[in-house]
């Protein structure tokens, strides 16, 4: 094999980065544009204008999300039980918002019933803001840990229920997830259409930016000072095969900050998140609506890699008994498994983004309503 195991172990949390990125950047917008559909639309015109901008790639950036979740199974499959037993009402929320995206889009213009449009509009506006948030409250949770636990048998224990995910942090962190996709959002609108609706979103931008820089700056003191991290204190040889509970794990305040001393250089993602999002306040102001969006976009990726480099090598921690907690290290598939799937994803991944950006270019362009009168039986 090309690799040895550790060194498998390392690429496929590369990996699973990469493609919630990917799932982040360009499903993000997505789900900002809806969330803002009722709002930056004024009219069922203007609101036409909105659904175009993203109609014709909307369902290619959706796919990012199920790679990625058929990564985890494939990589990280006990991490992939456990996430989908203790998380399973928050993901089935999650799902039957989604489910208003496909129907919403395909439907909504089919009567010209204002009451029928409205209410699609409302749950493509479900669709938007309901998964971003699910997201950010999961996410905040793994960071306090989640109650879960492996028995003798190596059978997983989930005591958890979907109430006690709605707690303070938790929800502190739901809420940055939909200000920092509101925001990548209202960048993107602003580059797509013009007039009125480039105006709103405009001003949606900056109040979002601002909004996620106070969100991010209140969840990382929250980190460093009141909630308890995860640290490794012992374990096996990290190129053994699969043993979650043989390791020793012990939690203390502020030990998610402990790989940004260890090292330095991961100091550049919060620093590029707050940056990122100043950027996109300064440059709304400017105008420059292709360069707000590209900060946007640094802005989202930014603040998911300073959690993940704070989190390294943890992937699932566990709140009930930390030596069960899920790493890297120990929640992976077989060497042979990840060495195969890695000459996959190194084949298929550039052809994904290529093509992805050949999508893009072709549909590159301001949504008008002149575009919109013009293809009434064509266009959402």
């Amino acid at each position: 094999m090309l690799f040895d195991y550790q060194t498998y172990k390392i690429i496929w949390w590369c990996f699973v980065g990469v493609l919630l990125l990917g799932f982040a950047l360009t499903d993000g917008f997505d789900f900002g544009v809806g969330m803002s559909l009722p709002f930056l639309g004024r009219n069922d015109g203007e609101r036409r204008v909105i659904i175009n901008t993203i109609g014709p790639t909307w369902e290619g950036n959706q796919t990012w999300f199920i790679a990625a979740g058929g990564t985890v199974f494939a990589a990280w499959p006990l991490v992939y039980a456990a996430a989908f037993s203790g998380f399973y009402i928050a993901l089935m929320l999650c799902l039957f918002a989604l489910f208003f995206r496909p129907v919403g889009f395909d439907y909504r213009s089919k009567l010209a019933d204002p009451r029928w449009r409205n209410a699609w509009d409302w749950g493509l506006f479900a669709g938007g803001i309901v998964p971003p948030l699910i997201f950010g409250v999961a996410f905040g949770n793994l960071l306090q840990g989640v109650p879960f636990q492996y028995d003798s048998t190596m059978r997983m224990e989930y005591s958890g229920n979907f109430f006690q995910l709605l707690n303070p942090f938790g929800l502190l962190a739901g809420l940055l997830s939909v200000a920092m996709l509101a925001m990548h959002g209202a960048t993107f609108l602003q580059q797509k259409t013009d007039g009125a609706i480039a105006h709103r979103a405009r001003a949606l931008a900056i109040a979002a930016a601002v909004v996620t820089m106070a969100l991010f700056a209140a969840g990382g003191v929250w980190v460093a000072h009141g909630i308890a991290g995860y640290r490794i204190a012992a374990m096996p040889d990290a190129n053994t095969a699969f043993m979650p509970v043989a390791k020793t794990v012990t939690r203390a305040t502020g030990a998610w900050l402990d790989n940004y001393a260890r090292w330095p250089l991961t100091r550049a993602f919060p620093v590029a998140a707050f940056a990122g999002a100043a950027l996109v306040i300064v440059l709304s102001l400017l105008r420059r609506t292709v360069a707000a969006f590209l900060a946007s976009g640094l802005t989202v990726a930014a603040i998911i890699l300073t959690a993940g480099a704070a989190m390294f090598p943890f992937v699932l921690p566990s709140s009930l008994a930390p030596g069960s907690s899920l790493t890297a290290w120990d929640a992976v598939a077989s060497h042979k498994s990840l060495a195969v799937m890695f000459w996959v994803v190194v084949i298929m991944l550039p052809i994904v983004v290529s093509y992805t950006g050949w999508v893009y270019r072709v549909v590159r362009g301001k949504v008008t309503l002149e575009h919109i009168r013009d293809n009434q039986h064509t266009a959402y």
